[in-house]
């Protein structure tokens, strides 16, 4: 299924930096930055119960904010792009050597 994760960490502090660069190493495990703090991550149920549980440990409830938005196993259909990034197909453009 495809995951749309969101975030907004206060980096005011060393400590926010810090969870910054944490959550984002995170998302990069399991998917594709799109924005600076937006990721695409295709991931099974249980390789998403994991990174929820990573994401939620290191946020902060207080200063930081976390969004998940599930969409689903047919994505592709829900993901209209426009504007200077061009879309990308993490599993038709992806190339591995």
């Amino acid at each position: 299924m495809m995951m749309l994760i969101t975030y907004d960490i206060s980096s005011t502090d060393s400590d926010g930096q810090k969870r910054l660069r944490r959550i984002a190493k995170h998302c990069l495990d399991y998917g594709l930055r799109v924005q600076f703090s937006v990721f695409e991550c295709e991931v099974s149920p249980d390789q998403w119960v994991v990174l929820k549980d990573k994401l939620l440990s290191e946020y902060n409830s207080e200063t930081d904010s976390l969004r998940f938005y599930q969409l689903g196993s047919k994505w592709q259909g829900k993901v209209e792009h426009h504007g200077a990034k061009a879309g990308f197909d993490m599993f038709r453009d992806l190339l591995i050597i």
